[in-house]
């Protein structure tokens, strides 16, 4: 559980320590993500360009590269400005991705005729409106596994087991390890920033030098626990923009931490309380494992044909819904518009935020970064799934392909098939 307090954030584990739903199977070890092509992802749009409009639709498909930086390159290219272009999701880097990109009132064979290194337009359309975030009914995978620990056939077998299990009693809706950064710090500075403790989250943001940080940042964070802010600006890498401007403030006023808290960029921040709302939602999941699929008085329930939520008030009555998939158990994303559940999922709930010591006027504060609650299902439903074995110049791999809602971790999927969490 991770403890956050008004002058001190300690954690005591992180997502490695969530709960198996198929904890009753072996895993089959193995890796992801070997090379980019091992992890493909598309996206399935909410709904159909009408080909007509100001706004013009392109699919772009890229390679080993994260979704911002691709909308720098095509901004830079284009000679617009990155806000300018809409998107519906975040994909992963070290991936091949497809997703739908919106720009409203630029060429589209300019843009059809964009060469950029990891970018290729796949498609243009045109479109009454821009895309926004959350605009995609969901994404289809296919993803390679590697180096497994048990022979191919078994491997084969076991996960097959585990995704029938799965498919019937859902995947744990947990946030993935990218939601908390290599550090498995971005809710602790989530917590600085809801806590309002610049100083605490300007002494983790550029401090704190970690074996896992590359050898670069490690030698930045450490000149700056040795206040040398200087030499620590110097030695981040131009394209932490952030970090550099809040040591810019720092070299001028090595006391003003929250005028450097002030100048890093909204959006950052707001990645920030987000991991934290996400840190707490997944401890609720882990509090109500290995049940997911089973509503309790009070709860919350999610509808999974429009979205809806309602309060059960009869659990047992309302079961096989939840039995058929027809409706799920939820958790909280804390923000002042969350509807709190009551009864035995209430006290769950009331267990995971009791200690953060936060109360409802937090939550308002939380607004500032647009985290005004939700409640999430405890479970998601994988479709459309297939299985089998394959081999290619790299070796032998297994090859998983389904379809899973939009905001659903496939890692967290995978977790359960291969009992790992080094993904």
């Amino acid at each position: 559980m991770i403890i956050y307090g008004r002058n001190t954030i300690a954690t005591e584990s992180d997502t490695k320590q969530l709960p198996f739903l198929t904890d009753g199977l072996p895993g089959i070890g193995g890796v992801i993500k070997e090379r980019p092509e091992d992890f493909f992802v598309e996206e399935i749009p909410l709904y159909e360009c009408n080909g007509q409009g100001t706004h013009v639709y392109a699919e772009i498909e890229k390679r080993g590269i994260a979704t911002l930086d691709a909308l720098l390159k095509i901004s830079k290219s284009l000679g617009i400005s990155r806000r300018d272009i809409g998107y519906a999701g975040l994909k992963d880097a070290r991936a091949v991705t497809r997703q739908w990109i919106s720009i409203e009132h630029t060429d589209p064979d300019r843009l059809g005729q964009l060469n950029l290194s990891g970018i290729k337009v796949c498609r243009i359309k045109g479109h009454t409106n821009k895309l926004k975030m959350g605009h995609l009914a969901g994404n289809r995978f296919v993803i390679r596994i590697r180096n497994l620990a048990v022979p191919a056939e078994q491997a084969e077998n076991l996960t097959r087991k585990t995704m029938a299990i799965l498919a019937r009693r859902g995947v744990p809706n947990y946030f993935g390890p990218q939601r908390f950064g290599s550090r498995c710090d971005n809710q602790l500075l989530g917590a600085a920033i809801i806590n309002r403790n610049p100083e605490q989250f300007i002494d983790m943001f550029l401090g704190l030098p970690d074996p896992v940080d590359q050898s670069i940042i490690y030698a930045a964070r450490s000149l700056y626990e040795q206040d040398n802010f200087a030499k620590a600006y110097e030695a981040w890498p131009k394209h932490y923009h952030d970090q550099r401007r809040a040591l810019r403030v720092l070299m001028k006023n090595p006391e003003n931490k929250a005028h450097a808290f002030n100048v890093i960029d909204k959006n950052h921040k707001r990645f920030f309380v987000s991991a934290f709302q996400s840190d707490l939602f997944n401890q609720v999941v882990s509090a109500r494992m290995p049940v997911i699929d089973k509503l309790l008085s009070g709860d919350l329930a999610y509808k999974h044909d429009n979205g809806a939520c309602f309060r059960v008030v009869d659990a047992g009555a309302e079961q096989h819904r939840c039995n058929t998939f027809e409706i799920s158990p939820t958790g909280p994303l804390y923000g002042y518009r969350m509807i709190e559940a009551s009864g035995l999922a209430g006290e769950v709930e009331k267990s995971v935020l009791d200690p953060t010591q936060l109360h409802r006027e937090d939550f308002r504060r939380m607004s500032h970064y647009r985290a005004k609650g939700a409640r999430r299902p405890l479970r998601f439903q994988p479709r459309n799934i297939e299985i089998f074995r394959g081999a290619d110049v790299h070796g032998s791999y297994l090859q998983l392909e389904f379809i899973l809602e939009s905001g659903c971790y496939a890692t967290t999927l995978i977790r359960e098939i291969t009992k790992s969490n080094n993904l």
